[in-house]
């Protein structure tokens, strides 16, 4: 296997409506509200974790192209390939990866944490909002047979909110790993029109990507990074996938 080269994608996110995704220990401090925001230890800011990122991704593209799950990870299922056969030409396989136990093959896609725009964070401390930089939404739960109320608090990042840098490292092993960096783009697309964190059937979680910026790495000439265009929104990106993909592959034909 040789590493043909890389392909970066970097930009911003910023969230339309607030975000939640969980961390813990709210609810062990005094004040802490039941459902609070993964934030970061040293700066106490909220980030959103490679993970969450690339993990929304990959179960949006399992579904969109009708793959099974099975494979247990943790508390939730993953599709993964049971033959080499299969892994071969499965997309969502080789961008997302699988387990080194079914196959040693190295997974495409490298996601790292966001952390909160600084100018961003600065807006929300000066907006006063409920916490330092996130904000409390009371939902009530009502007991579908006593009709009781259940209020509940969840802490979210605010509507307005950017997270940024964010980055995406691609590997290219092969031609089918250039053509599949559709499937990538589909991914994103399908996340911007669903949801990242919890709550999102209530109205939470809706992000979109902004600013992207490609930079093709090749192997032979590594330091040497190449531009290939900044694109304000998915959307313009997606309208030159195709010239795109065929321009990447030329750099290692």
């Amino acid at each position: 296997m040789r590493l043909y080269g890389r392909l970066v994608i970097q930009g911003n996110i910023l969230v339309k409506t607030g975000l939640h995704i969980g961390g813990s220990g709210g609810a062990f401090a005094i004040g802490g509200v039941d459902n609070p925001v993964i934030v970061n230890q040293v700066t106490g800011q909220p980030y959103i974790p490679g993970s969450s990122l690339r993990g929304k991704m990959r179960s949006l593209t399992e579904k969109y192209l009708g793959r099974t799950t099975g494979q247990r990870i943790s508390q939730s299922q993953i599709h993964a390939c049971k033959t080499e056969a299969e892994y071969l030409e499965c997309p969502i396989c080789n961008i997302f990866g699988i387990t080194a136990e079914d196959f040693n093959w190295p997974t495409r896609l490298l996601v790292r944490d966001v952390a909160l725009d600084p100018d961003s964070a600065m807006t929300i401390r000066e907006a006063k909002t409920a916490l330092p930089y996130t904000e409390i939404k009371t939902e009530v739960a009502i007991d579908r047979v006593t009709s009781q109320a259940n209020p509940r608090d969840v802490e979210r990042v605010p509507a307005g909110a950017v997270f940024g840098p964010m980055e995406l490292v691609y590997n290219i092993y092969s031609e089918q790993d250039v053509a599949w960096i559709s499937v990538l783009l589909d991914a994103m697309q399908l996340l911007e029109d669903d949801y990242l964190g919890g709550h999102g059937s209530r109205g939470s979680g809706k992000v979109v990507f902004q600013n992207l910026h490609l930079i093709l790495k090749r192997a032979d000439q590594y330091r040497q990074p190449i531009d290939m265009g900044t694109f304000s929104t998915l959307e313009d990106l997606s309208a030159t996938a195709s010239d795109m993909i065929s321009r990447i592959w030329s750099e290692f034909a």
